[in-house]
């Protein structure tokens, strides 16, 4: 069982702390953790905050985006050049706001589905066009904001 003295008053989340040697230090185990085990936590939809131990600043989106920078580094991508060229071009867009929002709908869809496809209730051919169907989507939006792939 976790241990609650290290939670931030009133939360649930598991508090890792980042010292400036860029050690990761996780205040439930009371031991050093690497970016594989932080990974783990995400695999196991464990509630977590990076923070830096000095000044308390939270740092968890960076050390996700340093774990996603790993996974892409090897094996096979999952954000082709284009891909992710369409998202930097979002940056400073009046529709950033928005393109956050939409992404992480998509998302949140797909892992809604992943259940029921894994179980079978889905096939995999209707998994596939659903997958084709929301890149059109995708690609039809991006392109009615001038965005060609």
């Amino acid at each position: 069982m976790p241990k609650t003295a290290n939670k931030e008053p009133g939360s649930t989340e598991r508090i890792i702390k980042k010292y400036p040697n860029r050690r990761l230090y996780d205040t439930d185990t009371s031991s050093y953790i690497t970016l594989t085990e932080i990974k783990q936590l995400v695999m196991d939809s464990e509630a977590f905050v990076v923070r830096d131990a000095k000044t308390g600043d939270d740092l968890t989106r960076s050390i996700l985006l340093q774990i996603i920078l790993e996974e892409e580094a090897h094996g096979s991508p999952m954000f082709t050049a284009p891909v992710l060229s369409n998202i930097i071009r979002f940056y400073g867009h009046t529709l950033q706001g928005f393109m956050g929002g939409y992404l992480e709908k998509n998302m949140q869809a797909l892992m809604d589905m992943q259940s029921p496809v894994v179980k079978g209730v889905i096939g995999t051919n209707m998994f596939t066009q659903m997958q084709e169907q929301m890149q059109k989507q995708t690609e039809q939006f991006l392109g009615s904001l001038g965005i060609k792939r």
